[in-house]
């Protein structure tokens, strides 16, 4: 393990990330809002800390494995929560606890959207643009962004590339080297970001909101600078442009680079993933529009279309953008959409959940199974589309589930034992690991109620299912430390 390599690249991130602490600033200079002190006291102590980490070692050119890229990755992604809390820590609206500061700062980075602040409306302009900033910049991960600058730093990028995405992603490398991948990655991320805040002017919000609503809407992350959410500007036709920019953002960035480059929307029409997601999507929307009408829960058609599509496209693509109280829905809506966030965006995207390719390998193995009940000697393999997968990557997804169930029930266990009811345990560790944000219970309009010690569980809950499992849980088998 390359110590010096991980300090080094720890600090460099710790400074980058300290920059980004300006814009808020100079928003609430801009607004007048009285709350710029805390991002610039921020600012001054995560650069400060990033200084004390770099200079020791900025002169170092050290080879950096894949063990080292792990380690990186977890324990960037921790202090990167904690100095993001920062901020809030420090500012007086809102006044929060340490718990609820890392808690807001963690949910923001890891695109989960779970609150513990109310009154939003009422919190200062560089407050409410800082936590959809934060969600932006988690949307992608900052690791990718850094790569693009760490070769000129004399350090290979792929380690950390493969690290930050481990799942089972298509054209993991779309050019021929990591730099200029991240580079094309942060392009489309940041020119679906322009399009859609231009979309969402245009469909009737103002400027500040459309730019910060455009930032949580990329990242899949739920964050509203309103407490009703987008519900509060009641328009259907701001909600059909979210429905659109949440769908996309719930795409594989690696299909958006191959549909860019080749001008070809086909790309997308012969994704098996693809497919599948909207499938998913289509069915559970169809029930849910289905049942809000028949139970009079909307007596108007309209009604239940608009906003039965926008809770299955936020909830089923784990963004957690609301336009009602979906979890007041009769029968069993709120908990069908919770299973829906299960499954999640697809491979490559900024969405949370298991992930559509991973759902769909596991049907395709169910359904060969049952085939050799019948064929017991037949050799039948797993194809998605065309090609035949190798039993690695089957294996692989079928250890993904496995740990997946075993962390759930776990947590869900733990979260019980701090006193809270089966509901609200259930439906908050689904909305944590999978990066949805809104739950049911007690958990059903914020988490600001809850306790401490279930909030840092949670929290746990949202880097487990930020770094998808494995990343995070190979830290602490005994195999990944021995020599």
């Amino acid at each position: 393990m390359q110590i010096t390599a991980i300090q080094q690249i720890i600090g460099l991130l710790l400074m980058l990330f300290s920059v980004t602490l300006l814009p808020p600033a100079l928003v609430g200079v801009f607004y007048g809002d009285g709350a710029v002190y805390p991002f610039l006291i921020s600012f001054i102590i995560i650069l400060i800390s990033g200084l004390v980490f770099w200079l020791p070692v900025r002169t170092l050119r050290p080879d950096l494995r894949l063990r080292d890229g792990f380690i990186i990755v977890v324990v960037f992604w921790v202090v990167w929560g904690l100095s993001g809390a920062l901020p809030f820590a420090l500012s007086a609206n809102p006044h929060l606890s340490i718990t609820d500061s890392v808690f807001e700062a963690v949910s923001a980075l890891t695109t989960t959207g779970a609150t513990v602040i109310t009154n939003i409306d009422s919190l200062p302009h560089s407050i409410l643009f800082y936590r959809q900033q934060l969600q932006w910049l988690g949307g992608m991960g900052i690791i990718v962004l850094a790569v693009a600058i760490l070769p000129m730093l004399g350090i290979g990028g792929m380690q950390l590339y493969r690290a930050e995405t481990p799942g089972p992603m298509k054209n993991n490398k779309l050019t021929p080297r990591i730099t200029e991948t991240a580079k094309a990655l942060w392009y489309i991320y940041l020119g679906l970001t322009i399009a859609c805040a231009i979309a969402y002017w245009l469909a009737g919000m103002g400027g500040f909101d459309a730019i910060t609503h455009s930032f949580s809407t990329i990242a899949i992350g739920g964050f509203s600078t309103h407490d009703a959410s987008i519900g509060y500007f009641n328009s259907t036709a701001i909600e059909m442009v979210a429905v659109v920019f949440m769908l996309l953002a719930g795409i594989n960035f690696a299909l958006h680079f191959v549909a860019w480059r080749t001008l070809d929307v086909r790309t997308y029409l012969h994704d098996p993933e693809v497919q599948t997601y909207f499938f998913i999507l289509g069915v559970v929307a169809f029930i849910t529009v289905g049942y809000l009408y028949l139970t009079d829960t909307f007596t108007n058609l309209g009604s239940a279309i608009h906003h039965g599509i926008f809770q299955v496209v936020s909830i089923g693509t784990t963004s957690g953008f609301t336009t009602t109280d979906y979890y007041t829905w009769p029968g069993f809506l709120p908990v069908l959409l919770i299973f829906t966030s299960f499954v999640g965006g697809c491979a490559g995207s900024t969405g949370g959940g298991m992930k559509v390719i991973r759902f769909l390998l596991l049907y395709k193995q169910g359904m060969r199974e049952i085939a050799r009940l019948v064929h017991p000697n037949a050799l039948i393999p797993v194809k998605i589309g065309n090609k035949a997968l190798p039993e690695t990557v089957i294996n692989a997804v079928w250890g993904f589930f496995s740990l997946y169930v075993a962390s759930f029930v776990i947590l869900m266990l733990l979260l019980q034992a701090t006193g809270h009811d089966q509901v609200t345990s259930f439906s908050a560790i689904a909305a944590c690991i999978n990066n949805l944000g809104p739950g049911l219970g007690e958990v059903g309009v914020n988490y600001k109620d809850i306790s401490d010690t279930a909030k840092w569980i949670l929290g746990f809950a949202m880097l487990l299912g930020r770094l998808e499992i494995f990343t995070l849980l190979v830290l602490l088998t005994p195999t990944f430390w021995r020599k």
